[in-house]
């Protein structure tokens, strides 16, 4: 054996960066043409907002998609990963105001060109970090082609898919509630709010009645909209409340009349059944309205305060503001009953932390409900489908019972509404802004001046074109014929509603075709814990401070730095400093992507406990380790020709390797990555590094054997090696690539890069169960006397003897490989038990076999006789399980027949231990004069 030309240590940082920058700088990445015929496969990353940074949830879902993009690159055929990021409307213009405002502006100070102008040197300058963070966590994407969803050509798609569907009649412009951010001044999504329980109050008031003495009570959560009330309601089913129907109130503090009506929405168990009415401030309250033809009063000004269609003396309040004056003015009217104490939902904006308003504005919609239709019937036909399954009823609900979706900000920074205003406040809508005054100056006989629409896209409209738009619609490009439609699409269950489902509506649309043929949904990254990361809680872990390190107070000051709260902070520090003393060590990327795919149970959220990712770095160190062993026996050799395994160990493990590519195979294909990981990993550490490398030893070091005999085996390591890497590099592309440099041209298989390696495939010429069954058997005998060495803490270096009885078949193989167990299991030899069982004789039980140490003058009795006596406990408490399952009339009655076979077979298996047991600790107790 030779020193190793691969270095001692492992130094995933240095082999990281150099290795992807040769990728990348290579192109490797690109689509291959290396097999034109072959059907292609593409992914389509979830963009990223400009303005975002690597997290745990990026970091799992980009580890699965460049699995899947690396397998099916290895397997053949073009493979494109589209990547590209989000402008982020709203997100990125609070960036960019936040420091006009440290400098004293605003962005009404600039005005829209020259903000626009400001926006774009940000993203020139910091718009690129989380790309930055993706390639430092392997991402495979195709950079060249990286998309911007303000790039010209997809600000094209954008405006295409507007003209298109205004001109079908599926965009339009109305009056309607939404989810109003009174300091950003614009509508969000249903996605940008946050709504969580707080302690608030239900106030309840009286409203007296127009026609005589009396008055009802309503209770409310926001007595200030009450200067909007346009009705009270009651349930039609409700008796206390039935005789007041068609009567008149009088709102309190505005003296205006309103009926009473009776519908279903209310709840009679809410307050005291009668319910306040404002079709101007709640949605529910707006179907109400429209269903009984009542008038919508705005009360609120765009940033929330009461404007002119209140009372004089509200006018002009913050909403809290003149919410304390109304209860203050009731309750002087004496017509405030009592308050009490109430849990809520309070709905926030997810970047200003503001109170959200319902509020009546003039907005841009699309028409869901026709463009549902088409995506329903996808997901039921099959087009497209969930993984895992029960995701598709979430879309369902949803989709059956879609309401049209609003598509207008404003703001700044994002897709102008391509809608321009004559004269008259004619629209006049196109793609191309130089030919909408050509259409104006036909309308009006001639030239005008025109006006457009200040509004922006939501940005959600721009991300639902994302399959199709960046492989260059609405032109006929090959990009679009080749890939599309995608293959699959990775991402979490929070946006299936605002993203998946879209992306379907707008490719059915557009294109005739889904955009993605499944869809695979991703749980939370959650601490050890299960707790939801949060900054609030400062328990979030950043994926590029587990793949480098970070020290103690780094990671508490990143951690407690926009902490508002001194108390808050100072608990986070301190079970920071609990939880990390010596701070975070440096796992690298490798070792975090494994812990990622070897979690990633379907259905299920991830657990992250950092001792998981400790354990597979060690996995990437064992792996180091074992391919310098393989290296140092191997160069050097002539190894060329055919794999023509001898030995049982070779046999063995070309058997055990035709196994785990066709578990590898399976699990990806089934998205199941943590039997991948777990696969891997049991054929690697458990398998090959711990027995195959072990059991060749005796071949290698044999001086009497023909170095031709030897190269044999030295083949058959450098070969299971090296398939070992291309299975593993979907999970762990970097230190793959950098053994299978050192590795794969001693076959002759190099290559400029792992990642075009071919993927390995099942060879059926080295599958054999009964030879597994033998070795397998070996293995069992070797761990029974190495149990016994531990246990009774016998010096390694001691040889021992052993005596054996069973079945002629068990025998033979001992009697066929009884050198190879002698070496393992360190035995001076065996012979076959003729005569009684020595007394103290340790004893273990093998399928077919029985085998016993005698320990006489080796070890103490009375250790033996605790082992014995605690592996008894053991053996009865499993047998009684599995008796009492058997003794279980509906067990045996509901249970298949083979699953009552088997523990039936168990009871057996069990009950002959017990016996074997209980005659040795007879005569280990006797040899040690225990009664």
């Amino acid at each position: 054996m030779s020193e190793s030309t691969l270095p001692k240590a492992y130094d995933a940082a240095s082999v990281e960066s150099r290795w992807y920058a040769l990728w990348e700088e290579r192109g490797y990445f690109a689509p291959s043409n290396t097999h034109p015929d072959a059907p292609p496969y593409c992914i389509m990353i979830p963009p990223p907002n400009v303005t975002g940074s690597l997290h745990m949830g990026h970091a799992f879902q980009d580890t699965i998609m460049d699995a899947l993009i690396r397998q099916r690159r290895m397997r053949g055929g073009p493979v494109l990963w589209q990547t590209g990021t989000d402008h982020a409307g709203i997100a990125t213009q609070m960036v960019v105001e936040r420091q006009l405002e440290a400098e004293g502006s605003s962005r009404h100070d600039l005005g829209r060109a020259l903000f626009l102008e400001r926006v774009w040197k940000w993203k020139g300058e910091s718009g690129g970090t989380i790309v930055r963070q993706l390639r430092r966590l392997g991402a495979s994407c195709d950079w060249s082609r990286e998309r911007f969803t303000m790039d010209p050509e997809l600000s094209h798609a954008v405006r295409e898919a507007f003209v298109r569907l205004y001109n079908e009649g599926l965009i339009y412009r109305g009056k309607r509630l939404v989810n109003w951010d009174p300091v950003l001044l614009t509508a969000v999504s249903d996605l940008e709010v946050i709504s969580e329980e707080e302690r608030g109050f239900l106030w309840h008031l009286r409203y007296p009645w127009a026609e005589g003495d009396g008055y009802v009570v309503v209770a409310t959560t926001r007595p200030e909209t009450m200067l909007g009330d346009v009705a009270v309601a009651v349930h039609p089913d409700d008796e206390r409340h039935a005789h007041l129907v068609g009567r008149e109130l009088i709102l309190p503090l505005t003296g205006r009349r309103i009926p009473v009506i009776a519908d279903t929405h209310v709840d009679p168990a809410f307050g005291t059944g009668c319910v306040k009415i404002t079709p101007a401030h709640d949605f529910n309250d707006h179907e109400v309205g429209a269903r009984h033809g009542l008038p919508v009063i705005n009360i609120f000004t765009p940033n929330a305060r009461i404007n002119d269609q209140a009372p004089e003396p509200y006018r002009g309040l913050d909403r809290f503001v003149a919410r304390q004056k109304v209860v203050e003015d009731l309750k002087d009217a004496g017509l405030l009953e009592r308050i009490d104490d109430h849990k809520l939902m309070i709905p926030r904006g997810d970047r200003t932390k503001a109170v959200l308003e319902p509020y009546l504005t003039d907005q841009w919609f699309v028409k869901a409900a026709p463009l549902a239709e088409e995506a329903i019937r996808a997901v039921e036909d099959g087009r497209i489908r969930f993984i895992p399954g029960n995701w598709d009823k979430t879309y369902f609900e949803w989709m059956r019972n879609i309401q049209d979706w609003c598509i207008s900000r404003q703001i700044w920074w994002g897709h102008r509404i391509p809608v321009w205003y004559g004269p008259d406040g004619h629209p006049f809508v196109c793609n191309c802004e130089e030919m909408v005054y050509e259409m104006a100056a036909e309308h009006y006989g001639q030239i005008v001046k025109l006006t457009r629409d200040p509004d922006v896209l939501d940005t959600w409209f721009s991300s639902a074109l994302w399959p199709f738009a960046t492989l260059g619609w609405p032109k006929k490009t090959p990009e679009l014929a080749r890939y599309y439609p995608t293959d699959v699409l990775v991402t979490g269950f929070d946006i299936i509603f605002f993203w998946v489902a879209r992306m379907i509506m707008m490719g059915l649309k557009f294109t005739g075709e889904v955009p993605f043929r499944e869809v695979y949904i991703t749980g939370l990254v959650r601490d050890a814990d299960g707790n939801k990361m949060s900054k609030s809680k400062g328990n979030i872990l950043d994926p590029l401070d587990l793949i480098d390190g970070i020290d103690l107070e780094s990671l508490v000051e990143k951690r407690t730095r926009d902490m508002m709260q001194p108390q808050l902070a100072a608990k986070v520090a301190a079970a920071t400093r609990a939880e990390f003393p010596q701070g975070i060590p440096a796992f690298g990327t490798d070792a975090l992507r494994f812990a990622m795919a070897a979690l990633a149970v379907q259905g299920r959220d991830i657990k992250l406990d950092l001792a998981r990712v400790e354990g597979y770095r060690n996995f990437c160190n064992k792996l180091w380790n074992a391919a310098r062993f393989v290296l140092m026996n191997v160069e050097g050799h002539a190894l060329a020709g055919p794999v023509a395994p001898r030995t049982l160990p070779d046999r063995w493990i070309l058997s055990r390797l035709q196994k785990v590519i066709a578990a590898m195979d399976a699990a990806m294909e089934r998205y199941r990555f943590d039997e991948a990981a777990a696969a891997l990993h049991r054929f690697l550490w458990g398998e090959f590094c711990d027995w195959y490398l072990e059991m060749v030893k005796p071949v290698l070091y044999d001086d009497g054997l023909a170095e031709t005999d030897k190269n044999h085996t030295r083949r058959v390591m450098v070969t299971v090696l090296d398939s070992s890497l291309r299975l593993l590099h979907p999970l762990m592309p970097f230190i793959t690539e950098e053994l299978w440099q050192k590795v794969a041209p001693l076959i002759g298989r190099g290559g400029a890069t792992l990642m075009r390696a071919p993927w390995p495939v099942v060879e059926a010429g080295f599958e054999d169960e009964t030879l597994e069954a033998e070795a397998e058997f070996v293995m069992a005998l070797v761990t029974a006397v190495r149990n016994v060495r531990g246990e009774m803490d016998i010096p390694p270096g001691r040889r021992l003897p052993v005596l054996a009885s069973g079945e002629p078949e068990a025998l033979a193989i001992l009697r066929r490989h009884e050198g190879l167990i002698a070496v393992l299991a360190r035995l001076e030899g065996w012979s076959e038990l003729t005569g009684e069982i020595p007394e103290g004789a340790a004893t273990a039980v093998l399928p077919g076999m029985r085998i016993f140490i005698p320990l006489a003058g080796i070890i103490d009795p009375a250790v033996e006789i605790a082992r014995l006596e605690k592996t008894l406990q053991k053996l009865e408490t499993d047998l009684t399980r599995v008796t009492g399952k058997l003794s279980n009339a509906g067990f045996l009655a509901n249970a298949k027949p083979e699953v009552v076979a088997g523990e039936q077979a168990k009871a057996r298996e069990f009950t002959e231990k017990r016996q074997v047991l209980e005659d040795a600790l007879a005569r280990m107790r006797r040899l040690g004069g225990v009664a």
